[in-house]
């Protein structure tokens, strides 16, 4: 395959006419053209990483990290300010080094499999009072917007110390700032604005009256340096495990749904066998077709990958989900195999940026699914497969709703 003129190059993220159908691009660029050029929503050029090897090696590559406002960094949106990756966001908090190290340990400490394990009643007792008021209502219904939309974000809330009133403002304020194409520059600051402020009085009035939650910890821990962590690091914080823990698992979770009805006997083979629910959520993370932008890397330095030799200053996009389907890794890479094991998908990225939050998303993945195959065994589609309509404009992919239907 050969790259196109410097104006006519590929858009980056490619177009599929199926929610949950890849592009067709991906196969064919990781067989003849592993190192692309593409150009992103912003206009701006970028190079496209596809194949499992590459997109793991530089994720894990300590030199190269996300890029910042003060990289020249290729901008992910079309808004003036690139998105929330160009974001203050991403200068607050230190992106390497020891200093990312050390912030990595402090929040690492609530995500570990012992604290998961405790939290696990309480995501449970939240997905069944979900799932009792979808009963309620009856059906057709629409899972992502009854389910898969307010768990993450019920969860998160309740990691952060939010008040109950206050989840369908951090739902807006996450779906805002995940743009790359929706929402426009002005919207996306005010967003940006409305959570610093409302994080920092939520961080005064927890640090007067503290609770038993993850702000309340970290107002009062002391790091390594001798100093607690600033206001704006806590703030900068809140909003990182807002976006990382809502928008992306609200999507998955109706993805993953989706994708077992889609072929009604995966979801009979979970009925019939429920201990496989662990390995089917770790294949759906790994099959997802629609999982949005990927991880971008900005090259400090030159860096040969697959023959090519990459410039300092390149931004690399490394697309997790189309190495997930690279079939050098995974045999029948493009089948759903509920019993794949062991399963070294990318979803949650490699090395010292892996996705922090990722035992929090598999037990909430794993726990919906419980109470599903549990609480409404004979659920499914309530449209054709080939009807489901994609998320547009944000950098996490999705389906816009998921109609489901029952019998009672």
């Amino acid at each position: 395959m050969t790259q196109s003129q410097a104006g006519q190059l590929p858009r980056f993220p490619f177009e599929t006419e199926a929610a949950l159908e890849p592009p067709a691009e991906w196969a064919r660029y990781q067989a003849e053209c592993p190192v692309a050029r593409v150009r992103l929503a912003s206009g701006d050029e970028a190079t496209l990483l596809t194949r499992y090897d590459d997109v793991k090696g530089l994720l894990a590559d300590p030199r190269f990290t996300r890029p910042t406002s003060a990289d020249n960094a290729a901008r992910v949106a079309d808004t003036e300010s690139g998105g929330l990756f160009n974001s203050e966001m991403s200068n607050v908090l230190p992106q390497h080094g020891e200093g990312h190290l050390r912030w990595r340990r402090m929040i690492g400490k609530w995500f570990t499999a012992r604290r998961m394990n405790a939290l696990r009643p309480a995501i449970e007792a939240m997905a069944e009072q979900l799932v009792d008021d979808l009963v309620a209502k009856g059906g057709p219904a629409d899972l992502k917007a009854a389910l898969g939309f307010p768990l993450p974000v019920w969860v998160i809330c309740d990691l952060l110390g939010v008040p109950d009133a206050d989840r369908d403002r951090f739902a807006h304020w996450s779906d805002t700032l995940l743009s790359m194409t929706r929402y426009t520059q002005a919207e996306m600051d005010l967003a940006q604005l409305e959570f610093a402020r409302y994080m920092a009085g939520h961080i005064a009035a927890k640090r007067a009256d503290p609770g038993e939650d993850l702000l309340s910890a970290l107002i009062g821990e002391i790091g390594p340096d001798g100093e607690p962590m600033s206001d704006p690091a806590l703030i900068a914080t809140g909003m990182g495990l807002l976006i990382a823990g809502h928008e992306t698992t609200a999507n998955m979770i109706s993805k993953m749904v989706a994708m077992l009805l889609a072929d009604r006997r995966r979801w009979e083979q979970l009925l019939a066998d429920p201990a496989l629910v662990r390995t089917a959520v770790e294949e759906a993370l790994r099959l997802d077709a629609n999982a949005g932008f990927g991880m971008a890397r900005y090259l400090t330095e030159g860096l040969e990958i697959a023959g090519t030799t990459l410039p300092g200053g390149t931004t690399a996009v490394c697309s997790m989900a189309a190495a997930n389907r690279d079939e050098h890794v995974f045999t029948g890479a493009a089948e759903m195999d509920l019993t794949r094991s062991p399963n070294p998908h990318l979803a949650f990225g490699a090395g010292a940026h892996a996705c922090l939050g990722q035992p929090l998303a598999r037990t909430e993945l794993q726990v919906v699914l419980e109470v599903l195959l549990r609480r409404l065994p004979t659920l499914e589609l309530a449209v054709p497969v080939a009807e489901l309509r994609k998320v547009e404009g944000l950098a996490v992919g999705g389906l816009r709703e998921l109609p489901v239907r029952w019998r009672s």
